[in-house]
């Protein structure tokens, strides 16, 4: 059976423009973990190869010191067969991709408790120096039935983000990206908001704030033209909500809420605004950050997707 580090593969369960992801297991106690592959030296060689390696694993260590509920844990980190790799708790259930469709989104409610858990998250991550730069809902698993939401991938944008094509492209998603990310500027823990607010948004009308048939017109769209309000699309969202998304994508961050519990805040508290309007906002379930809605959707345990690589 083949290893990498201590861990035995058992099998490959994603791919994406990172690397290759795969199912293990840790003979130290025999449980599952998930293991993501980077081959730097597709991009990169020699000097700069080698430095790729140094920021690797300083990268992999940053991510592995954040200790949160809803964070999947980094385990560990090397270099091997040619390939950089981290392995990471295997977080059970489904990535938020599938819900950000017409025909699979989720109640309102349960989109608003999940975004503030990411919050939450984010908050954390920011008070410990570590920023994500590439939130997305393919990077938050949830597990509805159990009441779990991780946030997964820190450290693996920001390693990335060293690699570029050879036209100079910046390796990431750029229609979650902030204005200032998406120009190369520097970035704070405010371009997460950004991006969760783009998340946020898709999530609740199934479509994202700009599209664009070329990333010329969609840069372009980003740094200059305000996103349609949420309302266009769902128009019996309440104006709070709406306000509060529009302030997540404006384009300059000393607009956008101060942090991440402060957005957390607010969206728990248009929640409970939401559930006491009447029965079409119900969230029995509570809005303390552990809970989610007791409006669930069924998935299949089966899914595939476990710790996804896009």
């Amino acid at each position: 059976m083949p290893t990498l580090g201590r861990f035995r593969i058992e099998a490959e369960i994603g791919r994406g423009a990172t690397g290759v992801v795969l199912r293990a297991r840790d003979p130290a106690h025999g449980g599952l973990v998930a293991i993501k592959t980077l081959a730097l030296g597709h991009e990169h060689e020699g000097v700069a190869l080698a430095e790729a390696r140094q920021r690797f694993l300083r990268e992999a260590e940053t991510a592995r010191r954040l200790q949160h509920a809803d964070i999947v844990k980094v385990l560990d980190a090397g270099q091997e067969q040619g390939l950089a790799w981290i392995a990471m708790e295997y977080a059970v259930g489904h990535d938020l991709q599938r819900h950000t469709r017409e025909g699979g989104l989720l109640p309102e409610a349960q989109v608003i408790q999940i975004a503030a858990r990411v919050a939450d998250a984010l908050a954390y991550a920011h008070s410990q120096g570590v920023l994500h730069r590439d939130i997305k809902p393919a990077n938050v698993i949830v597990d509805l039935e159990a009441g779990c939401v991780k946030l997964t991938d820190f450290g693996i944008a920001r390693i990335a983000d060293a690699r570029r094509t050879r036209t100079g492209l910046v390796l990431g998603t750029p229609s979650f990206m902030s204005p200032e990310q998406l120009a190369g500027g520097r970035v704070d823990g405010r371009s997460d908001l950004y991006s969760l607010g783009v998340m946020l948004y898709q999530l609740l009308c199934g479509r994202l704030p700009h599209q664009a048939d070329s990333m010329s017109v969609l840069m372009h769209q980003i740094a200059n033209e305000r996103a349609p309000d949420v309302r266009t699309h769902r128009p019996q969202l309440p104006l709070a909500l709406a306000s509060l998304i529009a302030g997540t994508l404006e384009k300059r961050p000393d607009q956008r809420p101060a942090g991440g519990r402060e957005l957390a805040q607010s969206l728990r508290a248009i929640g409970v605004d939401m559930a006491a309007a009447g029965p079409a906002w119900a969230s029995p379930g509570g809005t303390e950050a552990g809970d989610l809605p007791s409006v669930t959707v069924t998935f299949s345990r089966g899914d595939p997707r476990h710790n996804p690589a896009e």
